[in-house]
């Protein structure tokens, strides 16, 4: 038996009916990414793992529009800030209905521009959420808001009560959904400008930092050399030659139990040196093979762990010991030479 016809003055609010439960899911999150994202003081902060110069360090390597990304690495800050207002726009638009189809092509363009950065090496592809996100932007693109709880549509219907019987209502909705667009607008930079300022006053989310940065040849490079017992038979010993490799910097640079970053001078890949005990470092490239974020230490939990997915490491081996990760981290050769000075090897 066929079914009946659904009525056309029924299908829209059929349609935001069915799209209702999407629009929030991606109206909160999107909100909630950007509000993090301005919140959160170590998100601008070069020498943290988490932070967009280090998604984009690694992203110049791992991503296959690396070329692309290279020179937005000078404009960092500027481009994070931009993406974290650009979500929050996003956001508010779908969770209100405003500008509806405008908002799904950001929010589709921000998840395709995420997953070619950052979850393009996600393994297996369907545990990165990036390209689960710009498929379920697809049908708001596509169909719009609907309308239900849709500003678009309350405007809509507003300026066609206006405008009278047979009379075109175009101009009218056209002005006020520019001025609810500007409100709107105004109000999400007043909210975004507190979420910073508030986290910047709170001092940030927590989290694994290295806190230090290694710099070739920094510190003072004193060559050992032993002095004679008795000055008259004594022959000075030669120097103790430095290791073969690389100089990255300062032992003292990493203080007992803790960590710092450098450059992997072969691979040019963020890398980290833990130091465990008095003399024993050990040294790993930093970035997650999960999804390429580069990985910070904890001191507390001594692990190393991804801030973007949770993933957590073995601070002696680099093993994985809590996915989504499933490879380990490449484990680098370093020692300290004579002159204070580590290399990698």
């Amino acid at each position: 038996m066929a079914s009946k016809p659904v009525p056309a003055s029924s299908a829209p609010y059929l349609l935001g009916r069915a799209l209702l439960p999407l629009r929030a899911f991606l109206g909160f999150t999107f909100c909630f990414a950007g509000l993090q994202k301005l919140a959160n003081p170590r998100f601008f902060d070069a020498a943290d793992p988490a932070s967009i110069q280090s998604q984009l360090a690694g992203a110049t390597r791992r991503s296959p529009v690396h070329a692309l990304i290279s020179p937005l690495a000078h404009v960092a800050v500027p481009l994070g800030v931009l993406i974290a207002f650009g979500e929050l726009a996003v956001g508010v638009g779908t969770l209100l209905g405003l500008r509806a189809r405008l908002a799904a092509a950001g929010g589709l363009a921000l998840s395709l521009m995420l997953f070619l950065t950052v979850s393009f090496h996600s393994a297996p592809y369907y545990t990165g959420a990036d390209i689960v996100l710009v498929f379920a932007w697809t049908p708001l693109l596509l169909a719009g808001s609907g309308s239900v709880l849709s500003l678009d549509a309350a405007i809509a219907d507003w300026a066609a009560e206006q405008a009278g019987p047979g009379r075109r209502a175009s101009r009218r909705e056209v002005v006020l959904s520019g001025t609810v667009t500007a409100a709107v607008a105004a109000m999400s930079l007043v909210a975004g400008g507190l979420a910073a300022g508030l986290g910047r006053l709170a001092g940030g989310t927590a989290g694994q930092q290295n806190g230090r940065s290694l710099q070739p040849g920094a510190g003072p490079a004193q060559t050992a050399t032993a002095r004679p017992r008795h000055r008259a038979t004594a022959r000075p010993r030669q120097p103790a030659k430095a290791p073969s490799g690389t100089a990255i910097g300062p032992a003292s640079g990493v203080p007992v139990g803790q960590a710092a970053s450098f450059t992997d001078p072969a691979s040019g890949d963020p890398s980290i040196v833990i130091r465990p005990s008095s003399g024993t470092f050990v040294a790993f490239d930093a970035v997650c093979p999960h999804v390429g974020c580069t990985v910070g230490y904890d001191p507390g939990q001594k692990v190393i762990v991804c801030p973007c997915h949770g993933s957590q490491f073995n601070a002696g081996t680099g093993a994985v010991e809590v996915g989504p990760a499933t490879a380990g981290l490449k484990k680098l050769g370093i020692a300290e030479g004579p002159n204070g000075q580590l290399y990698v090897t």
